[in-house]
């Protein structure tokens, strides 16, 4: 649910905050509001963030946080990508580093 590249973005985003304006992230990641607000529905539906929309003189301003269930499951996914990238610095199975064995 968080690997894609702009999901992962969100919510990496999210994590050290309580909440961002939707157009800050909008403009960090360099997408459209439309493609921004498809990414944070599937969040949404998965439980992992919410959009809080507050009025803001004539305009309305838009929030995007991480649920607790949204940091767990980052968390997760960060860890398990660390496992990953610890396994590509392990010497090989025969103990040597590196060599590629003719690829």
């Amino acid at each position: 649910m968080i690997h894609p590249v702009n999901r992962l973005q969100i919510c990496s985003m999210l994590a050290p905050v309580d909440s961002l304006a939707f157009s800050v992230v909008r403009d960090a990641l360099g997408v459209s509001d439309s493609v921004l607000s498809k990414q944070v529905k599937i969040l949404q539906d998965a439980g992992y963030a919410t959009l809080r929309k507050e009025p803001l003189n004539s305009r309305v301003r838009a929030w995007i946080a991480l649920t607790p269930a949204g940091r767990t499951a980052l968390t997760g996914h960060l860890e398990a990508l660390r496992r990953i990238a610890d396994l590509a610095r392990q010497p090989g199975i025969d103990g040597t580093a590196g060599e590629s064995g003719g690829v």
